[in-house]
């Protein structure tokens, strides 16, 4: 139930102060139209500002002393509404090449995958706000505002889908949590609202962090109240993930499958590869949360002798080591956030992509000391700009280093560090939109052995007809010791045991405001409609009884560039042990080495074997059947259902690719 009383204005020492005149900022929303009871709010607030430019809202976060170290507090109401109590959200230490944001809770410090409420009566397979909170938004929604009416405010514009493609939005702060609205202007683009002039806001973001523990006892809760016209987010948060990046992905996901020729937002980085026979190749990899997509961007890693480490045997570690004398040139195309909008050029057969975001909210816990990445080190440590950084120790004054995570209350290191990169600020970045060839998807996968059987079977790369491609991204299985969300309750046993959950259609089911059988629809049109696409599915962490990080991925990256769009050659597949898996390689050669077949197959490592192989096949055949019976209704697709019924059978790679041939 929601609590009577509401949460009272920050002391002092948090506001961002007074300032000369709060008409002058005011006169800059003249011409938006906003909802008359938002417009009254922000004319009721004691202090209106509305940022000119990056600096000046980078200077708001500081606090009213610019640091070196803000505090970011609230004065809550107590339950009995007889007192106060002051609540510390966040820290801001200001350092020489950026802000360290960091969180007392180590509950804050990720994203709770059941954050998401929908307050409106639209269709929609997520949360009701009512069902979960005992009773209607209306009435919060009116004390969020009332609240925020109290507060000194920053009024901030933005483009939700980058300054590019993106739609006119509005975001409104508090003052003393303006690091929130740094990170938002950075992820979705900065503009000012005299670029924009007079225009109706696509979407709306409210952020007011005290209401977590007023009304949701503590939760991190993020509400999406959505009409024909505009799509309002209400933020009880202060971590951005599930509000000012996944938020606005949401967003985003809602006016693709409203306009008249329907598309979406994937959930995939994409890079271009130029080998070192200039080749060139834009590969698009998508998984769930963990499954490599920002690594797909980053260079292939080597020892420090020039080697690569492809993976060491978990029982009699054994390193297999390999040499490849020249890597291709990576030039990133988008990092996690994909437009797929059906207007962008793109060759027939093709997808036609760029990049959702203006920045990049990169996960950085790989780096654990310096030269693990040193584009990626360069980048955070001698930036062009001050970066925003979560969950990294910042000393005041003092360089913040990437590789030094905040220790969880547990002694570890969070698992969940980000920086936030505006994409000006990455070198040989793509800005105009590009064209798929290859479109992978990544597993993270736990170790298989004789002794403990897992699912962890899958080979280096398998080519999978569009069918088997569609299966995959409608449950996008996300593996244990997933480092970038916090798990729900009911998905912490079945990962400690190393089990799988399913992450959702297109892994961005997390993040839609819609039905599961619309989105699986609308992503099996695009697949189809782009036949010319060839998908393969590689797995990181593990291949069977190795541990392979993301070296498989990386390699896979490597070799299917060198190939090219080259015609596939029948007698180099074979048919995988695991249908759902498609085809195997007979063989992998790069740079003149053969790849051992054991990485191909793994049924045949010493240490796996064909019934450990098989007793982990199970495990996929029972997890996908009982996740895609739930697609089977009279919305879902003819080929869909064909696709499902297939799966459900056991049905052969041959009887897949009937469905959808792959273009060879």
């Amino acid at each position: 139930m929601t609590a009577a009383v509401s949460p009272t204005a920050p002391s002092p020492t948090t506001s961002a102060g007074p300032r000369e005149s709060a008409r002058r900022p005011l006169d800059l929303l003249a011409h938006v139209a906003l909802p008359p009871e938002v417009r009254a709010a922000i004319e009721a607030s004691p202090d209106v500002v509305i940022p000119r430019s990056r600096e000046e809202l980078y200077a708001l976060a500081l606090g009213p002393a610019n640091g070196p170290t803000f505090v970011v507090a609230y004065d809550v109401p107590t339950p009995d509404g007889d007192r106060t109590r002051r609540i510390v959200e966040a820290t801001v230490v200001r350092c020489r090449n950026g802000m360290a944001v960091n969180y007392p809770e180590d509950y804050i410090r990720r994203r709770d995958p059941d954050c998401m409420r929908i307050a409106d009566d639209l269709p929609t397979d997520k949360p009701r706000y009512a069902d979960r909170e005992g009773g209607p938004f209306d009435p919060v929604r009116t004390q969020t505002l009332e609240w925020l009416a109290t507060q000194p405010l920053a009024v901030v514009p933005f483009k939700a889908g980058g300054k590019a493609y993106g739609y006119p939005s509005v975001a409104v702060v508090p003052q003393n949590a303006a690091f929130f609205a740094l990170a938002l202007v950075d992820l979705q683009g900065w503009v000012t609202f005299e670029e924009l002039g007079a225009f109706t806001p696509r979407s709306l973001m409210f952020v007011a962090p005290p209401f977590r523990h007023t009304h949701f006892e503590g939760r991190q809760v993020v509400v999406h109240n959505r009409s024909d016209e505009r799509h309002e987010v209400w933020a009880y948060n202060l971590y951005p993930g599930p509000s000012a990046k996944k938020g606005v992905f949401s967003v985003l996901l809602d006016i693709g499958e409203r306009e008249e020729r329907p598309w979406y937002t994937a959930h995939a980085s994409s890079v271009l590869v130029t080998t070192p026979y200039d080749n060139e190749v834009v590969i698009m990899h998508e998984g769930a949360s963990g499954g490599g997509k920002s690594e797909m961007t980053q260079e292939l890693r080597r020892m420090e002798d020039g080697r690569i480490l492809l993976g060491s045997n978990v029982v009699t570690n054994e390193p297999y080591i390999i040499t490849l004398a020249e890597s291709s040139t990576l030039r990133p195309v988008t990092d996690d956030m994909t437009l797929c909008h059906p207007g962008l050029p793109a060759e027939q057969g093709k997808l036609g992509i760029a990049d959702a975001e203006d920045g990049w909210f990169i996960r950085i816990d790989g780096l654990k000391a310096y030269g693990d990445d040193p584009q990626l080190e360069r980048i955070c440590i001698q930036p062009g700009e001050p970066l925003v950084f979560f969950n990294v120790q910042g000393v005041a004054d003092a360089t913040i280093l990437p590789w030094e995570h905040t220790p969880d209350s547990n002694g570890k290191p969070c698992p969940n560090p980000r920086v936030v990169v505006p994409r000006r600020l990455v070198p040989r970045v793509v800005d105009e939109p590009d064209q798929v060839d290859i479109r992978t998807f990544g597993v993270r996968m736990p170790a298989c052995t004789r002794d403990k059987p897992t699912y962890g079977i899958m080979g280096i790369a398998h080519i999978v007809p569009p069918s088997l491609a569609w299966v995959w991204r409608l449950i996008a299985p996300r593996g244990d010791k997933n480092p970038s969300i916090g798990e729900s309750a009911a998905e912490k046993k079945t990962l400690r045991h190393g089990g799988l959950v399913a992450e959702g259609v297109g892994s961005y089911w997390p993040f839609s405001t819609g039905t599961k059988v619309g989105a699986a629809n609308l992503l099996l049109r695009q697949i189809v409609s782009a036949p010319r696409t060839r998908y393969v599915l590689t797995p990181n962490q593990h291949i069977g009884a190795y541990h392979v990080g993301f070296a498989a991925e990386w390699l896979t990256r490597e070799y299917l560039a060198r190939r090219g769009v080259a015609r596939l050659r029948r007698d180099r597949l074979t048919p995988a042990r695991c249908s759902l898996f498609g085809y195997s390689l007979t063989e992998f050669v790069i740079d003149g080495q053969t790849i051992r077949p054991t990485l191909l197959r793994p049924e045949f490592q010493s240490q796996v074997g064909e019934e450990a192989y098989d007793a982990g096949a199970k495990i996929l055949q029972d997890f996908f059947a009982a996740e895609l019976s739930a697609f089977l209704t009279d919305e879902l697709d003819p080929l869909g259902r064909s696709i499902i019924e297939a799966v459900l059978r056991g049905a052969t790679v041959a009887e897949y690719e009937e469905l959808t041939p792959i273009v060879t």
